[in-house]
């Protein structure tokens, strides 16, 4: 019997997508490369003078509840367990509380009082945020589209309620470009056990894939395939990388193909990761004044607590985009223990990360921003009762917080209605918001587009206005 099979050239493109370098080659597509699967090549930096290089994004997931925290309301502390009065409502309402035969007014969880020299108006819930009331840009008018958590964070996120387009850290990611060749550039820290986020959050959609952002995780290996598997030792992996750079640099030679450089890119990347990441993750030299800053636990990695101190350790260490996820803020009942519990979860850790960014002298240029995806509503619901009660969903009106690099520090921005129901006053519709925080980075959110299916997309969709009024 002859040798009579076919033979078919293993292709560049297939022998990198077999080849087992133990790094997770697929999977590490986010970390490098300027063209990577057919992207091209940007020239990258801001349209104009940024007033911050770097954004730490806390984001809440399920939406607190500004009425509680921040949206001041002494009508509901005097008509609480009233009805709504009829024609305040308008023509949205969310269907979980659409069937319920009356909606008593609920006053605030704690007091408030005012803050600082500002006099901002912040609830006793949170008592270290309050102490850096005179740091905060409080804007209470952001409205938004969706009233759905899912389709509405996607939006605070993309600026389409519809997953597959980027979001804000990839837009941000692709304008910029990094500032640090040995770490992502977008990295994604989320609470263990409440997560709250998922991927749709953080991918890159039609963009190239290495502007997606990369979780790290807690524990001994924050990035997957990362670590070196057993027997392989960083010799060994120094080796095979200078062997396959032989190989990309024949082939760029032959076919004069800029991929060729972006994938070796890519590789060498994920090997100095594997020396970057560890270092950055030990927090063991990290002195005890800064626990005690942060709370208890900061100590325990996953926490809140920990994932604010690490976004100070990667802001440091020049990352662009930092996205932290805490989860749980969705609280249509038992709100009095679940609201208190959650603000425990986060007040300490959030006012001590502006503060330690402020004596490092890095808050100038930080932009810290604090929110979620839309608010809850005046009304209880389901049964008001002495001791408990719930918050709907409410997209009319919410509140977002902001700090940092451009914006005024001390201020606060936007009104609503004497109920906290409907926005009187400076309305900010989350288009705005994300033309406001591109513009503090020095782009232009008409001009930072990207050409897909035929069309050039952009963070802002058609919409968006920057809100000047906040800017420092």
């Amino acid at each position: 019997m002859g040798d009579n099979h076919e033979h078919i050239p293993l292709s560049r493109r297939d022998f990198l997508q077999k080849a087992t370098l133990g790094m997770g080659a697929l999977s590490l597509a986010s970390l490098a490369g300027p063209s990577l699967f057919g992207g091209v090549p940007i020239q990258r930096g801001p349209h104009f003078v940024p007033r911050a290089k770097r954004i730490i994004y806390m984001n809440m997931i399920g939406a607190p509840s500004q009425v509680d925290l921040f949206d001041y309301k002494p009508l509901l502390q005097k008509r609480h367990g009233e009805n709504l009065p009829s024609g305040i409502l308008g023509d949205r309402i969310p269907a979980t509380s659409a069937t319920q035969a009356t909606l008593p007014m609920v006053r605030s969880l704690e007091q408030f009082r005012q803050r600082g020299d500002s006099g901002m108006w912040m609830s006793d819930l949170l008592p270290y945020m309050s102490q850096v009331a005179d740091e905060l840009c409080m804007i209470n008018s952001v409205y938004t589209e969706s009233v759905q958590h899912g389709p509405g964070q996607i939006f605070t996120h993309t600026g389409s309620e519809i997953p597959g387009r980027p979001t804000m850290g990839s837009w941000v990611s692709y304008g910029l470009g990094s500032m640090n060749d040995n770490l992502p550039n977008f990295i994604v820290l989320m609470t263990k056990g409440n997560e709250g986020g998922f991927s749709s959050l953080y991918s890159s959609g039609f963009l190239p894939s290495e502007y997606e952002g990369v979780p790290f995780r807690s524990g001994k290996d924050p990035v997957l395939f990362l670590t070196n598997p057993p027997g392989v030792t960083d010799d060994l992996r120094r080796s095979q990388l200078d062997g396959l750079k032989k190989m990309q640099e024949a082939g760029m030679d032959h076919w004069n193909d800029p991929e060729f450089k972006a994938k070796m890119a890519q590789y060498e990347m994920a090997f100095r990761m594997q020396a970057s990441v560890p270092e950055v993750m030990n927090v063991d030299d990290e002195p005890d004044y800064i626990y005690e800053m942060y709370g208890e636990d900061s100590k325990k990695p996953g926490t809140y607590a920990a994932n604010c101190l690490l976004a100070r350790r990667l802001a440091e260490r020049d990352v662009r985009y930092i996205q932290l996820y805490h989860g749980g803020w969705d609280h249509h009942g038992n709100l009095p223990v679940q609201l208190r519990r959650r603000c425990k979860e986060v007040d300490q850790a959030t006012a001590a990360l502006i503060m330690d960014l402020k004596q490092r002298g890095m808050l100038e240029d930080t932009l810290i921003i604090w929110g979620g995806e839309f608010g809850r509503t005046c009304f209880s619901q389901g049964q008001l009762t002495e001791d408990n009660f719930g918050r709907d969903h409410h997209a009319e009106a919410f509140t977002v917080l902001m700090a940092g690099g451009g914006v005024k520090a001390g201020f606060t921005y936007g009104a609503t209605d004497e109920f906290g129901y409907h926005i009187v006053e400076n309305p900010v519709h989350v288009h705005d918001l994300n033309a406001t925080i591109l513009n503090i980075l020095g782009l232009d959110h008409e001009k930072l587009t990207y050409k897909y299916q035929g069309r050039r997309f952009r963070l802002t969709d058609v919409h968006g206005h920057v809100v000047k009024d906040i800017l420092a």
